[in-house]
C-alpha cells in the first residue's frame, strides 16, 4: 500500500501495513522533545497531513469588549474570533487559560441574531485545494479538522450552564444559537470536502471522567440531528469522505447515536473513562477508533515499558484488520517524560515490524 492507502484503509479495517504516529505536545514539553530529538535518530512512520480553515473576517476585540461591560481582565488576555475572552492562569496553570462567556447575558433571540460570529470566506476552496495536491503528492492522506464543532463553539460563547437550560426549557435562544453555530459548520466541511480531504474531524466533548454530560434524550434532540446535518453535508459531495469524531470522556452510550449519524472513527476512547476491549467488542464492527493510550495516567506516570505494553496490548486487540490508529488520547502536557513519548513511537514502531 501507499502511504495514503494505509491511512484509509485503518479506517475501513481493510488492514494495514505499518502504524502511523499522531500525538501533540504542550509547549514545554515540545522543548524537551525537540532537544531529544537533535540527539537521538528517530524517524516517525508517515502520517497524515493537515490542510487549513476558509479564511474569515471576525469582528474587532474593540466590538466584543462591550458584551464585557464592567469586567477586567489580566494583562495577557485574548478574545478569539467567537468573541470568547481567554484569560491567563497563574503560573501553575501552564498554557490553561480562563473563559468568559460574551453571550453569557442575553435574554433574547435577537441578541443572538445580533451577535457578530465569523464570516467564513469561501474563496479560500482554492488555496485549500492547493494544499491538498501537495499532500496527496507526498502520499499523504488530507485530513480536515473542525473540532468545536456545534456544541462546544456554543456554549463557549453561552456559557455551558445557560445553553444546557435553554435546551432543557426549550427557549428559542438555543435553537437559533446552535443552528447559526451549525450553518457555520456546513460551510467549512463541505469545503474540506471540496477540497479533496480524505478525512474530517469533527468533534464536542460530550462525556465526563464517569458519565455522560447530558442525557440521551437531550443529546438526541439538541445536538445529534445539527451534527448529522454537517455529516450528510459532507458526504452529498463525497460519499467516502472519513468522519472522525472528538469526545474526551465517557461516551459509551451516546455511541449508538454517534454511529446513527455518520462517524467512522470515534476519538480519543480515553483509557481512564471506558474500557477499549470493552467498546470495541461492542462497536468494532461498526467503529474505528483514534487514541486509546491514556494521557492521566500511563504517559505521565507510567514507565517506558508500560507505554509500550499498552501500544501492543490495544493494537492486539484490534488486530490485523486495522480500526484503531493508537496514539495518546489527548495534548501531552508537561508532565509527561520525553522517554514516554519516545516509547510511544518507538512501539509503533516495532509493532509495524514484529
Amino acid at each position: 500500500m501507499t502511504n495514503r492507502e494505509n491511512y484509509i484503509s485503518i479506517a475501513r479495517r481493510t488492514g494495514y501495513d505499518y502504524m502511523p504516529v499522531n500525538f501533540s505536545m504542550c509547549p514545554s514539553l515540545h522543548e524537551k522533545y525537540d532537544a531529544y530529538i537533535k540527539e537521538h535518530d528517530l524517524k516517525l512512520p508517515a502520517g497524515e497531513g493537515y490542510i487549513s480553515d476558509l479564511p474569515a473576517t471576525c469582528a474587532p476585540r474593540e466590538d466584543f469588549l462591550k458584551y464585557y461591560t464592567g469586567k477586567t481582565f489580566k494583562p495577557g488576555t485574548y478574545i478569539d474570533g467567537w468573541g470568547v475572552a481567554h484569560e491567563p492562569g497563574s503560573a501553575a496553570a501552564y498554557h490553561m487559560t480562563y473563559m468568559h462567556n460574551p453571550m453569557a447575558d442575553f435574554d433574547s433571540v435577537e441578541q443572538i441574531e445580533a451577535y457578530p460570529m465569523p464570516v467564513f470566506h469561501d474563496e479560500g476552496l482554492k488555496t485549500q485545494i492547493e494544499q491538498t495536491k501537495a499532500h496527496h503528492a507526498a502520499d499523504r492522506a488530507v485530513i480536515g479538522s473542525m473540532q468545536c464543532t456545534i456544541w462546544e463553539t456554543a456554549w463557549y460563547m453561552r456559557g455551558m450552564e445557560n445553553l444546557m437550560c435553554d435546551m432543557m426549557s426549550e427557549d428559542p435562544m438555543a435553537t437559533v444559537l446552535l443552528d447559526r453555530v451549525t450553518d457555520i459548520a456546513v460551510q467549512r466541511a463541505v469545503s474540506y470536502t471540496k477540497a479533496g480531504a480524505d478525512g474530517l474531524f469533527l468533534g464536542d466533548d460530550i462525556g465526563m471522567q464517569h458519565t455522560i454530560m447530558m442525557s440521551e434524550g437531550l443529546y438526541n434532540e439538541w445536538l445529534k440531528p445539527r451534527l448529522k446535518r454537517v455529516i450528510d453535508a459532507a458526504r452529498a459531495v463525497n460519499p467516502d469522505i472519513i468522519i472522525f469524531y472528538h469526545s474526551c470522556g465517557h461516551v459509551t452510550e451516546l455511541i449508538p447515536y454517534l454511529i446513527e449519524a455518520g462517524v467512522d472513527v470515534l476519538n480519543p476512547v480515553q483509557s481512564e473513562c471506558m474500557d477499549f476491549k470493552e467498546i470495541h467488542d461492542k462497536f468494532g464492527y461498526q467503529l474505528s477508533f483514534h487514541g486509546t493510550i491514556g494521557t492521566q495516567t500511563v504517559m505521565p506516570f507510567g514507565t517506558p515499558e508500560d507505554v509500550r505494553r499498552k501500544v501492543f496490548e490495544n493494537l492486539d486487540i484490534a488486530g490485523k484488520k486495522g480500526g484503531l490508529y493508537v496514539c495518546p488520547t489527548h495534548l501531552l502536557e508537561p508532565e509527561v517524560p520525553v522517554e514516554n513519548v519516545v516509547a510511544y513511537i518507538q512501539a509503533c514502531i516495532d509493532y509495524n515490524n514484529k
